[in-house]
Protein backbone atom coordinates (compact mmCIF):
# COMPACT_ATOMS: atom_id res chain seq x y z
CA UNK A 1 0.00 0.00 0.00
CA UNK A 2 3.16 2.20 0.89
CA UNK A 3 3.65 2.38 -3.50
CA UNK A 4 0.22 3.43 -4.16
CA UNK A 5 0.63 6.90 -1.48
CA UNK A 6 3.77 7.29 -3.23
CA UNK A 7 2.06 7.19 -6.73
CA UNK A 8 -0.54 8.78 -5.44
CA UNK A 9 1.66 11.59 -3.72
CA UNK A 10 2.78 12.92 -7.28
CA UNK A 11 0.49 15.63 -9.27
CA UNK A 12 1.59 14.70 -13.14
CA UNK A 13 0.84 10.45 -11.51
CA UNK A 14 -2.64 12.08 -10.65
CA UNK A 15 -2.73 13.47 -13.77
CA UNK A 16 -2.21 10.60 -15.77
CA UNK A 17 -5.04 9.04 -13.88
CA UNK A 18 -7.37 11.47 -14.35
CA UNK A 19 -6.83 11.10 -18.19
CA UNK A 20 -7.43 7.38 -17.84
CA UNK A 21 -10.63 7.99 -16.26
CA UNK A 22 -11.93 9.93 -18.83
CA UNK A 23 -10.62 7.50 -21.28
CA UNK A 24 -9.61 4.46 -20.39
CA UNK A 25 -7.03 1.82 -22.36
CA UNK A 26 -5.09 4.97 -24.29
CA UNK A 27 -1.75 4.03 -25.66
CA UNK A 28 1.67 5.65 -24.70
CA UNK A 29 1.24 8.51 -27.43
CA UNK A 30 -2.08 9.17 -26.52
CA UNK A 31 -1.05 10.09 -23.22
CA UNK A 32 2.03 12.15 -23.77
CA UNK A 33 0.04 14.31 -26.10
CA UNK A 34 -2.14 15.12 -23.58
CA UNK A 35 0.32 16.12 -20.96
CA UNK A 36 3.43 19.01 -21.34
CA UNK A 37 6.71 16.91 -21.00
CA UNK A 38 8.50 14.47 -23.26
CA UNK A 39 7.83 10.73 -24.06
CA UNK A 40 10.51 9.66 -21.29
CA UNK A 41 9.27 11.46 -18.73
CA UNK A 42 5.26 9.48 -19.33
CA UNK A 43 7.13 6.24 -19.39
CA UNK A 44 9.11 7.11 -15.96
CA UNK A 45 5.38 8.22 -14.44
CA UNK A 46 3.53 5.30 -15.83
CA UNK A 47 6.32 3.16 -14.74
CA UNK A 48 5.53 3.98 -11.01
CA UNK A 49 1.68 3.30 -11.37
CA UNK A 50 2.01 0.20 -12.86
CA UNK A 51 4.54 -0.92 -9.72
CA UNK A 52 1.85 0.26 -7.80
CA UNK A 53 -0.78 -1.87 -9.74
CA UNK A 54 -2.52 1.10 -10.42
CA UNK A 55 -2.31 0.67 -13.99
CA UNK A 56 -2.12 -2.12 -16.33
CA UNK A 57 -0.93 -2.59 -19.70
CA UNK A 58 -2.47 -5.06 -22.45
CA UNK A 59 -0.94 -5.54 -26.11
CA UNK A 60 -3.46 -5.13 -28.95
CA UNK A 61 -0.97 -5.54 -31.93
CA UNK A 62 1.95 -3.59 -31.66
CA UNK A 63 0.65 -0.71 -30.02
CA UNK A 64 0.78 -1.04 -25.88
CA UNK A 65 -2.91 0.02 -23.96
CA UNK A 66 -2.77 1.62 -20.29
CA UNK A 67 -5.49 0.61 -18.72
CA UNK A 68 -6.47 2.49 -15.19
CA UNK A 69 -7.05 -0.05 -11.95
CA UNK A 70 -9.22 0.94 -9.52
CA UNK A 71 -8.89 -1.74 -7.04
CA UNK A 72 -5.77 -0.75 -5.01
CA UNK A 73 -7.48 3.00 -5.01
CA UNK A 74 -10.60 0.69 -3.41
CA UNK A 75 -8.57 -1.14 -0.84
CA UNK A 76 -7.27 2.40 0.10
CA UNK A 77 -10.41 3.20 0.64
CA UNK A 78 -11.57 0.09 2.69
CA UNK A 79 -8.48 0.69 4.72
CA UNK A 80 -7.75 4.37 5.14
CA UNK A 81 -11.00 5.90 4.54
CA UNK A 82 -14.55 3.96 5.24
CA UNK A 83 -13.94 3.85 9.59
CA UNK A 84 -13.61 8.12 9.11
CA UNK A 85 -16.13 8.25 7.27
CA UNK A 86 -19.91 6.90 5.62
CA UNK A 87 -19.29 4.29 3.12
CA UNK A 88 -18.65 5.53 -0.29
CA UNK A 89 -22.62 4.21 -2.01
CA UNK A 90 -20.12 3.82 -5.80
CA UNK A 91 -16.99 2.63 -6.68
CA UNK A 92 -14.81 3.87 -9.64
CA UNK A 93 -17.26 3.67 -12.29
CA UNK A 94 -17.65 5.54 -15.84
CA UNK A 95 -14.54 4.61 -17.54
CA UNK A 96 -15.19 5.00 -21.10
CA UNK A 97 -13.12 3.62 -23.68
CA UNK A 98 -13.26 3.77 -27.76
CA UNK A 99 -12.67 0.78 -29.45
CA UNK A 100 -13.16 0.58 -33.12
CA UNK A 101 -16.14 -2.11 -32.55
CA UNK A 102 -17.59 0.32 -30.17
CA UNK A 103 -17.17 -1.91 -26.95
CA UNK A 104 -15.59 -1.45 -23.83
CA UNK A 105 -13.18 -3.46 -21.91
CA UNK A 106 -12.54 -3.10 -18.32
CA UNK A 107 -8.75 -4.99 -16.81
CA UNK A 108 -8.99 -5.20 -12.75
CA UNK A 109 -6.05 -6.82 -11.19
CA UNK A 110 -5.14 -7.66 -7.79
CA UNK A 111 -2.29 -9.70 -5.63
CA UNK A 112 -3.90 -12.39 -3.02
CA UNK A 113 -1.60 -14.26 -0.77
CA UNK A 114 -3.08 -17.68 -1.04
CA UNK A 115 -2.72 -20.48 -3.47
CA UNK A 116 -4.28 -20.45 -7.14
CA UNK A 117 -6.24 -24.33 -5.72
CA UNK A 118 -7.89 -21.98 -2.94
CA UNK A 119 -8.34 -19.25 -5.64
CA UNK A 120 -9.88 -21.26 -7.95
CA UNK A 121 -12.54 -22.81 -4.98
CA UNK A 122 -13.30 -19.24 -3.43
CA UNK A 123 -14.39 -18.03 -7.37
CA UNK A 124 -16.17 -21.30 -7.79
CA UNK A 125 -17.89 -22.53 -4.84
CA UNK A 126 -21.09 -20.89 -4.34
CA UNK A 127 -21.11 -20.30 -0.69
CA UNK A 128 -18.01 -18.91 -0.48
CA UNK A 129 -18.56 -16.48 -3.50
CA UNK A 130 -21.66 -15.13 -1.76
CA UNK A 131 -19.67 -13.67 0.89
CA UNK A 132 -17.73 -10.99 -1.24
CA UNK A 133 -20.19 -11.17 -4.24
CA UNK A 134 -23.17 -9.03 -2.95
CA UNK A 135 -24.57 -12.26 -1.55
CA UNK A 136 -24.68 -13.61 -5.00
CA UNK A 137 -23.78 -17.14 -5.60
CA UNK A 138 -23.14 -19.14 -8.18
CA UNK A 139 -24.35 -23.09 -9.82
CA UNK A 140 -22.80 -24.73 -12.42
CA UNK A 141 -20.88 -28.14 -13.11
CA UNK A 142 -17.99 -26.15 -14.27
CA UNK A 143 -17.64 -27.94 -17.29
CA UNK A 144 -16.42 -26.55 -21.18
CA UNK A 145 -19.40 -25.33 -22.79
CA UNK A 146 -21.66 -25.99 -19.82
CA UNK A 147 -24.30 -23.50 -18.22
CA UNK A 148 -24.06 -21.38 -15.29
CA UNK A 149 -26.38 -19.14 -12.91
CA UNK A 150 -25.46 -16.30 -10.61
CA UNK A 151 -28.41 -17.02 -7.68
CA UNK A 152 -29.40 -15.26 -4.53
CA UNK A 153 -31.57 -16.22 -1.99
CA UNK A 154 -34.16 -13.25 -2.31
CA UNK A 155 -34.61 -12.81 -5.81
CA UNK A 156 -37.10 -14.87 -7.95
CA UNK A 157 -34.95 -15.93 -10.49
CA UNK A 158 -31.27 -15.63 -11.71
CA UNK A 159 -29.78 -12.50 -11.32
CA UNK A 160 -27.42 -13.36 -14.29
CA UNK A 161 -26.51 -16.16 -16.70
CA UNK A 162 -24.10 -17.26 -19.00
CA UNK A 163 -21.79 -20.24 -20.39
CA UNK A 164 -18.72 -20.95 -19.00
CA UNK A 165 -16.37 -21.01 -22.64
CA UNK A 166 -12.91 -22.23 -21.28
CA UNK A 167 -12.41 -23.78 -18.03
CA UNK A 168 -9.23 -24.45 -16.73
CA UNK A 169 -8.37 -25.33 -13.21
CA UNK A 170 -6.89 -23.52 -11.67
CA UNK A 171 -5.44 -21.12 -13.85
CA UNK A 172 -8.25 -19.39 -16.43
CA UNK A 173 -11.84 -19.34 -16.33
CA UNK A 174 -13.81 -17.45 -19.49
CA UNK A 175 -17.30 -16.78 -19.20
CA UNK A 176 -20.09 -15.05 -20.91
CA UNK A 177 -22.07 -12.74 -18.52
CA UNK A 178 -25.50 -11.68 -19.48
CA UNK A 179 -26.95 -9.51 -16.42
CA UNK A 180 -31.15 -10.06 -15.63
CA UNK A 181 -31.18 -7.97 -12.43
CA UNK A 182 -33.29 -5.02 -14.38
CA UNK A 183 -34.47 -4.31 -17.61
CA UNK A 184 -31.60 -1.73 -18.14
CA UNK A 185 -28.55 -4.17 -17.67
CA UNK A 186 -30.47 -6.85 -19.62
CA UNK A 187 -30.05 -4.62 -22.74
CA UNK A 188 -27.19 -4.35 -22.65
CA UNK A 189 -26.38 -8.36 -23.81
CA UNK A 190 -24.11 -10.40 -23.57
CA UNK A 191 -20.26 -9.37 -22.77
CA UNK A 192 -17.50 -11.36 -21.26
CA UNK A 193 -15.51 -11.87 -18.02
CA UNK A 194 -11.85 -13.52 -17.96
CA UNK A 195 -10.32 -14.95 -14.81
CA UNK A 196 -6.68 -14.86 -15.01
CA UNK A 197 -4.83 -16.75 -11.54
CA UNK A 198 -0.82 -16.63 -11.73
CA UNK A 199 1.23 -17.63 -9.04
CA UNK A 200 3.78 -15.14 -7.62
CA UNK A 201 5.68 -16.55 -4.81
CA UNK A 202 3.40 -17.56 -2.36
CA UNK A 203 0.68 -15.41 -3.41
CA UNK A 204 -1.70 -15.16 -6.57
CA UNK A 205 -1.99 -12.53 -9.11
CA UNK A 206 -5.87 -12.28 -10.20
CA UNK A 207 -6.70 -10.61 -13.19
CA UNK A 208 -10.31 -9.87 -14.38
CA UNK A 209 -11.19 -8.77 -17.92
CA UNK A 210 -14.94 -7.51 -18.54
CA UNK A 211 -14.72 -7.07 -22.48
CA UNK A 212 -17.28 -6.65 -25.15
CA UNK A 213 -19.36 -4.76 -23.38
CA UNK A 214 -21.42 -2.18 -25.50
CA UNK A 215 -19.71 1.66 -25.63
CA UNK A 216 -22.51 2.63 -23.38
CA UNK A 217 -22.81 0.15 -20.87
CA UNK A 218 -24.50 1.35 -17.70
CA UNK A 219 -21.84 1.04 -14.91
CA UNK A 220 -23.45 -1.29 -12.55
CA UNK A 221 -22.13 -3.83 -15.61
CA UNK A 222 -18.87 -3.86 -14.40
CA UNK A 223 -18.59 -0.85 -11.30
CA UNK A 224 -18.80 -3.33 -8.90
CA UNK A 225 -15.44 -5.32 -9.43
CA UNK A 226 -13.11 -3.27 -7.59
CA UNK A 227 -15.36 -3.54 -4.36
CA UNK A 228 -15.74 -7.81 -5.22
CA UNK A 229 -12.16 -8.18 -5.63
CA UNK A 230 -11.52 -6.27 -2.12
CA UNK A 231 -13.91 -8.65 -0.58
CA UNK A 232 -12.30 -11.39 -2.39
CA UNK A 233 -8.92 -10.67 -1.20
CA UNK A 234 -9.85 -9.90 2.56
CA UNK A 235 -11.85 -13.37 2.88
CA UNK A 236 -8.60 -15.45 1.90
CA UNK A 237 -6.13 -13.72 3.27
CA UNK A 238 -8.39 -13.33 6.87
CA UNK A 239 -11.47 -15.12 6.73
CA UNK A 240 -13.42 -12.07 7.54
CA UNK A 241 -15.78 -9.99 5.23
CA UNK A 242 -15.58 -6.48 4.61
CA UNK A 243 -17.71 -3.95 6.22
CA UNK A 244 -18.69 -2.40 2.29
CA UNK A 245 -22.07 -3.45 0.33
CA UNK A 246 -20.50 -5.74 -2.09
CA UNK A 247 -19.84 -8.03 1.53
CA UNK A 248 -22.28 -6.90 3.90
CA UNK A 249 -24.95 -7.92 1.29
CA UNK A 250 -24.14 -11.34 2.53
CA UNK A 251 -24.96 -11.36 6.06
CA UNK A 252 -28.37 -9.31 5.18
CA UNK A 253 -29.42 -11.74 3.01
Amino acid sequence: MDEVFRALADPTRRSLLDELFREDGQTLSALEARLPMTRFGVMKHLRVLEEANLVVTRRRGRAKHHFLNPVPIRLVHDRWVSKYAEPWAATLSGLKRRLEDRTMEKVFEIYIKTTPERLWEAITDSELRRKYNFGVGVVSDWSPGSRYEAVHPAAGGPISEGENLEVDPPRRLVQSFHALWSEEVDRAGTSRVTWEIEPVGDSCRLTVTHDELPEDANAELYGGWPMILSGLKTLLETGETLTTPGSLRYAQA
